[in-house]
């Protein structure tokens, strides 16, 4: 499945062609981590290169003429909750709605796999309350859930559950939930 901008702006006074978004494939995963690593240690998480193989079925990019513009991806978290996570758009054509496309294809997969809920722990509070999603507090699930997902060696549900030895990663972030 593959979204195509309607309008997709214009870089350096040229009208620009409106990207794709599709599956990321394990060729993409080098220019994912370029992506990444422009805002690592700042506003997203640094990963290295096997975190992002083994995790590429969950990542979807936005790509034009061949390059890879921005990325994002969709981590299911328990039976009716994902996240998502590491959207990431080049610098150069923030604002063009490429992110806009990734988290919009992002939840539709949600919608598919009969999630109910999205999380995202974000810097980027207004781009995501454009997509609906709201502030919250504390961890939304019940003690039991809890317990379970604490069984998680995924660094990402560590966030989710708020637990202290990730602290560090999240100051400054925001807790925010789309119900589907």
């Amino acid at each position: 499945m593959t979204t195509r901008a309607p309008d997709s702006g214009s870089i350096d006074g040229q009208a620009a062609v409106a990207p794709i978004v599709r599956r990321a494939r394990t060729s993409d995963v080098p220019e994912i981590k370029r992506l990444i690593d422009i805002y690592a240690g700042r506003i997203l998480l640094e990963k290295n290169l096997v975190t992002l193989y083994e995790a590429v079925q969950e990542f979807w990019v936005a790509e034009r003429d061949g390059q890879i513009l921005g990325c994002g991806a969709l981590h299911v978290l328990w039976a009716d909750l994902g996240e998502v996570r590491t959207v990431a758009v080049h610098p150069d054509i923030k604002g063009t709605g490429a992110g806009r496309l990734i988290v919009e294809q992002l939840i539709a997969v949600a919608r598919e796999l009969q999630l109910k809920r999205l999380f995202v722990l974000t810097f980027e509070v207004d781009f995501f309350a454009r997509h609906g999603f709201v502030e919250i507090e504390g961890t939304p699930v019940t003690a039991e859930v809890y317990a379970e997902m604490c069984r998680s060696y995924d660094t990402g549900v560590a966030e989710f559950l708020d637990l202290s030895y990730v602290k560090p990663n999240t100051l400054g972030n925001t807790r925010m939930l789309l119900t589907l």
